[in-house]
């Protein structure tokens, strides 16, 4: 009897890195694997639902205008439980920390079905930062009968909560996703000339600083300071700046008021995940207040600088590869000046996240299988890069 395994998610970053949970699940003997989709996101998720290949069973459309977060959880919890009745699925497996993940997971939990959280452990210890993000991830893992921890520390940190799931490290599938899109890229030529081509026409001798902001602590102010670093620094003429800017109107109206006109700042729609990585190949530094890329930039040898005053992903900081800069406009200015200064934009990639092989881990582990084992039944088994996955996994 197969084991039927339900994935939800609703969010871009979400789609990207349960991709390649998703595709390995569906080439694993013995399991059934059905994906729910909130809608959280639209068109940024169809994007990488298309590119990935996922076709999901359910879409439950979810998304309104302005919607609230207490308004999303209960039409989705409303929602999601139909599903849950009409699929009793034997895991509901769900990612990170964003409200789809934490309505899903409680829904689960109500109906006495195991949840499988992917991501598990991530803390700063504040539930205001990032909020929501931070309260939901905790609720998560509370309920969770596998906990798949990206790293030993995030390990460490579901150890001292006590809490009742079974962990496993498992390294982040974000890695995963990023190397095979990678690879993609720089085998095709072409393929890199059309991305390429999707870009505002840029200096070619310039030093490119890729900007991504969009959480909801710095709606306001905060997000006025970022503006105006981002305003400061490419009136210097020393930079130039693409910010390709997330959809929410609490982001793009007071992006397109205070710098859209700024020379040298491109403001740009939000790229598919083919173009936005291959963005980040081509920029010298990355100035980010996202999760997701605080893991990919390190392990494409870029210097990231999180507009942030805490994060739940320590390990890039403690290698060096990332900095905090929080949102202070003088902070940010400077940090930047001193990486250019310095020439300390080109380094050695480094991915303290992982080293591709999560998805296999995380596969492995739900149905009970030893990793080395298990890795030989699916698709790509388990020699694409050289080294063992297994002793890889301890040093994550």
């Amino acid at each position: 009897m197969s084991l039927k395994i339900l994935s939800v998610f609703g969010t871009r970053p979400e789609a990207i890195k349960m991709a390649p949970v998703i595709k390995a699940l569906e080439d694993a003997p013995g399991l059934e694997s059905i994906v729910c989709v909130s809608g959280q996101h639209r068109s940024m998720l169809e994007q990488v639902l298309e590119l990935f290949d996922i076709r999901p069973r359910y879409d439950l459309a979810l998304m309104t205008a302005n919607q609230t977060l207490n308004g999303l959880a209960s039409r989705l919890i409303f929602s999601f439980d139909d599903v849950l009745a009409q699929e009793r699925p034997d895991y509901v497996l769900v990612h990170g920390d964003t409200t789809t993940a934490a309505a899903a997971a409680l829904a689960a939990f109500h109906r006495r079905i195991p949840v499988a959280h992917v991501e598990a452990g991530l803390r700063t210890g504040d539930l205001s930062s990032p909020w929501p993000e931070e309260m939901n991830r905790r609720i998560v893992d509370a309920i969770s009968d596998l906990m798949f921890a990206p790293t030993q520390s995030a390990k460490a940190n579901l150890m001292a909560e006590a809490l009742q799931g079974r962990i496993v490290v498992t390294g982040n599938t974000v890695i995963d996703a990023l190397y095979a899109t990678t690879a993609r890229i720089d085998a095709d030529a072409s393929l890199r000339a059309k991305l390429d081509a999707q870009l505002p026409l840029l200096e070619p001798d310039k030093p490119i600083v890729l900007v991504t902001g969009h959480r909801r602590e710095s709606f306001g102010e905060g997000f006025a300071s970022i503006c105006n670093a981002i305003d400061e620094l490419a009136r210097s003429g020393d930079v130039q700046i693409v910010y390709p800017v997330h959809l929410n109107p609490n982001v793009r109206a007071p992006a397109r008021a205070r710098i859209g006109a700024t020379p040298g700042v491109h403001l740009i729609e939000p790229l598919d995940y083919l173009g936005f990585v291959r963005l980040m190949q081509r920029s010298a530094i990355v100035l980010t207040d996202s999760g997701g890329v605080q893991e990919e930039a390190p392990a494409l040898g870029k210097p990231v600088l999180v507009m942030r005053e805490v994060t739940e992903r320590p390990e890039a900081l403690e290698a060096g590869a990332v900095r905090l800069v929080g949102t202070h406009t003088e902070t940010i200015v400077r940090s930047v000046r001193e990486l250019i200064g310095a020439g300390d934009c080109v380094r050695t990639p480094i991915s303290p996240y992982g080293d591709g092989f999560a998805a296999k881990r995380i596969v492995a582990a739900i149905v009970g299988a030893p990793f080395d084992e298990f890795a030989t039944t699916v698709r790509g088994g388990a020699g694409e890069r050289a080294h063992d996955p297994i002793e890889a996994a301890a040093q994550i």
